[in-house]
């Protein structure tokens, strides 16, 4: 690669001497853009399909449903009056800082920041710091699981890829106690799972608030999905059993994707009024 003083040179050479003066100074802002995620980053394909997505927030749902700190989702009063719209607007920040330039991402993260202040402040109490790490690693633990549910086994360097990024989203959000690497993180992350979960009133009324915007039939593929991707903590206090019966179709939907299937199966079990924001979330 030359030289940037050289770069420099050639792109003035060429808004000089060439009538594409235009085309050649886009090329040359996008080659010097900094992106918070790389292009070739795994992360971008984890965050990139909607299957995807939907998995890590089916995990998510259930993991949520039994933290401790749970009661602060209520304090708002929206996570139990609409789960879904909370599940796409919590979609909207993750792609706003997985697929944005560098300084995009950052206000993006700050933005969440200041609405957790103001939720704090509202309160007049401080969400703890295990909260806030919790909700980071089941994003880390999901993100991993789902994948390789649906697309293969991550190697070791992928898997520290999708950790240092979730690690720069937590330092940018000034969390204190984070492991500096996957390899450290994964005994932390375990006995968080031992000592910050819990089944109580608020799990049982999020599981029938999870039933009532779902439908019977949905709300029985959301488990059957969850028990998929939950670690063995998770399903033993939500009282799950040791095998999805959604394992089988899994397979086929799978296969689906080969000829484009999958697209009318997600459309048969997705609410309609969710379709197309489902389908907006396939950007690879």
């Amino acid at each position: 690669m030359p030289p940037f003083s050289n770069l420099i040179s050639l792109q003035e050479n060429s808004c000089l001497q060439h009538s594409g003066a235009e085309f050649s100074g886009i090329f040359f802002v996008l080659y010097l853009m900094e992106f918070f995620v790389a292009k070739q980053s795994v992360v971008r394909q984890i965050w990139g399909k909607s299957d995807t997505i939907l998995f890590i927030f089916a995990g998510a749902a259930a993991e949520f449903a039994l933290n401790k700190a749970v009661d602060w989702l209520y304090f708002t009063g929206q996570l139990p009056a609409d789960p879904l719209g909370r599940l796409f607007s919590t979609v909207q920040y993750a792609k706003a800082i997985v697929f944005s330039e560098r300084e995009a991402a950052l206000n993006a993260i700050d933005k969440i920041t200041s609405i957790h202040n103001a939720m704090e402040a509202a309160r007049g109490a401080k969400i703890p710091d295990w909260a806030y790490r919790d909700v980071l690693f089941l994003l880390i633990h999901y993100s991993i699981a789902s994948f390789e549910l649906l697309e293969r086994k991550l190697t070791a360097p992928e898997k520290e890829d999708v950790y240092q990024t979730f690690l720069s989203i937590g330092q940018r959000m000034g969390i204190p106690g984070l492991p500096l690497t996957y390899e450290a993180w994964l005994p932390v992350r375990a006995a968080h799972l031992e000592a910050d979960l819990q089944k109580s009133t608020y799990t049982i009324d999020l599981y029938k608030q999870y039933r009532k915007h779902l439908g019977p039939v949905r709300y029985w593929i959301l488990k059957e999905s969850q028990l998929l991707v939950v670690p063995k903590r998770v399903k033993e206090l939500l009282g799950f059993g040791k095998v999805s019966l959604a394992a089988p179709a899994l397979l086929v939907y799978r296969w689906s994707r080969n000829w484009k299937g999958d697209r009318l199966i997600k459309a048969a079990i997705l609410p309609p009024a969710y379709k197309a924001q489902v389908a907006a979330l396939d950007v690879v």
